[in-house]
């Protein structure tokens, strides 16, 4: 059996490679023969992540890529379209499909409708706002990171939604010793992107770092806290940054409380979970559902709340410990790739046009 995934990016962009390329080895091993073929490619993502604007040339060239792509689609037995198949692009690729019986199944980490729905220009709100809402109804499948995502789906008509959370490769993951006594690491992993709300806590590390000898370790991010000896910054690549999370005695995932927000599927903390850490995150989206209040973490909304959970955190090493023990057993219960792969092959084999 053949499979086509239309990826957004290649395995460098962190949603492709989490939703799609980590579960090719499994998918492999099972039998299915896999060809990916990205939209984006290497140079797209270096420039994106560095500023630069990217060429109407290359752009060009992307949508170009995919139109020939899709004139090869009856080759295969399914074909799975991250998001969709052309960014800011009517439905009409996905809807031939349908209209063709091609068996596809859509997947949804992040709340992607927003852009057109809640898009300040008032052309893309008219012209794409119901876009991705043809997309879900015209797909075999919807696969949705989470509780909110599956919600659009099911408000836009799709035939079969599935719950496929984002996950991590457990074995990759480890739990380190760590002294009671040592300086106390509160650390974030994320984009450059993301960056913005961590910058809203910088009073709150201010105020940790009067009453307690704490460090604040930053992974992924090019700005600074500014928070000069106490910050760390860390680079980030996918073969360190287990590495990095093992540096920090505390994950922590602050948000905004808006509809972007909401459509996240909580990665950071299942990471920060894989390695044996408490947890303090925002009650947004997909974290309401990861972190057990006051067992495996803490919510924090406000600044005094942020405060008063790390604190609590930073001065009892032993609730540190048993928060991070059952975070681990969290992540390995629920949201290890080997457990939900067994969800995507049935997924696969079972899918109708």
């Amino acid at each position: 059996m053949k499979v086509l995934y239309l990826t957004k990016y290649t395995r460098k962009g962190a949603s492709s490679r989490l939703r799609s390329y980590q579960f090719f080895p499994l998918l492999e091993a099972a039998g299915w023969q896999i060809d990916v073929k990205p939209f984006f490619d290497d140079r797209y993502l270096d420039r994106l992540y560095s500023g630069q604007k990217q060429p109407i040339s290359a752009l060009m060239g992307y949508y170009l890529r995919r139109l020939t792509v899709l004139f090869t689609v009856k080759q295969y037995d399914r074909v799975v379209i991250e998001k969709e198949v052309f960014p800011y692009f009517f439905s009409w690729p996905e809807r031939l499909l349908s209209l063709l019986g091609v068996v596809t199944l859509v997947d949804y980490d992040d709340a992607i409708f927003h852009n057109y729905d809640l898009s300040p220009s008032r052309l893309v709100r008219m012209v794409l706002g119901k876009k991705i809402d043809t997309v879900m109804r015209c797909s075999s499948v919807v696969m949705a990171g989470n509780q909110y995502l599956a919600g659009r789906a099911a408000a836009a008509g799709a035939r079969k939604i599935v719950p496929q959370p984002t996950v991590i490769a457990i074995e990759r993951y480890q739990v380190v010793p760590r002294s009671p006594d040592a300086t106390v690491v509160i650390g974030w992993i994320g984009s450059p992107s993301t960056f913005k709300y961590l910058k809203t806590l910088t009073p709150v590390f201010q105020r940790l770092m009067a009453r307690f000898d704490v460090r604040i370790a930053v992974v992924g991010a090019s700005e600074s806290l500014g928070l000069g000896d106490a910050e760390v910054s860390i680079p980030w690549s996918e073969a360190t940054e287990v590495a990095a999370i093992n540096q920090f005695d505390i994950g922590i995932m602050p948000l905004d409380d808006t509809p972007w927000e909401r459509g996240k599927c909580s990665y950071k903390l299942i990471q920060y979970m894989g390695c044996g850490l408490p947890v303090v995150g925002a009650p947004v989206g997909m974290n309401v559902d990861v972190i057990a209040e006051g067992v495996n973490g803490f919510f924090a909304r406000t600044e005094d709340e942020w405060e008063s959970r790390l604190a609590a955190l930073v001065a009892d090493p032993s609730l540190r410990e048993r928060m991070g023990r059952e975070g681990r057993s969290i992540a390995e219960t629920r949201f290890d790739v080997q457990g939900n792969a067994a969800t995507l092959l049935k997924l696969l084999a079972d899918a109708k046009p």
